[in-house]
């Protein structure tokens, strides 16, 4: 489902926490990370964040939605989240998308599609596979611009500091 198809009520709601995913993913461009952030939502209330933090910690299990899904599963006391969303700025990977149905998050609400790595329509959808126990209802295209501009803006500028720094060194 994209965005077109919510009602207006939907639609504010969803971009409300879109918002707050965004928020995280400028924390992990602030740290030189490809600033990717996701909250899941319980009862109308954020119960998990997290932004990509790989490189800065040194882990392949580094992204927003892992981080995301630990905090949440410690507060609701429970690996099950059965009842919550999880925003995400970008398309899940195999990884995440994977963990997004283990965990049994109900509802998945994405930004921006990743047509290279991503794992909820663009590759494969990992989410809705009938051959799983869990299949989620998702939603695609939310703020989508706002998040796709963001990741576009931070290749710009890694590819420009990459350049910089060969001139640098051809020097």
């Amino acid at each position: 489902m994209n965005e077109e198809n919510l009602s207006k009520e939907e639609l504010n709601l969803h971009k409300k926490y879109m918002r707050q995913a965004i928020t995280q993913a400028k924390k992990a461009y602030k740290l030189d990370e490809v600033p990717i952030g996701c909250v899941i939502v319980y009862e109308g209330k954020v119960i998990g964040r997290g932004y990509n933090r790989r490189n800065t910690d040194k882990t392949t299990l580094g992204h927003a939605e892992i981080t995301a899904i630990k905090k949440a599963s410690k507060y609701m006391g429970d690996w099950r989240l059965e009842d919550c969303s999880i925003y995400i700025t970008l398309e899940p990977c195999q990884m995440c998308a994977g963990a997004i149905v283990q965990a049994r998050i109900p509802n998945v609400i994405i930004g921006s599609m990743n047509p290279k790595a991503g794992c909820a329509g663009s590759i494969i959808n990992l989410l809705n596979m009938a051959e799983f126990n869990h299949q989620c209802k998702v939603i695609r295209g939310v703020l989508k611009e706002d998040c796709s501009n963001m990741l576009t803006e931070f290749f710009k500028e890694l590819r420009s500091k990459k350049k910089a720094r060969k001139e640098e060194s051809c020097n």
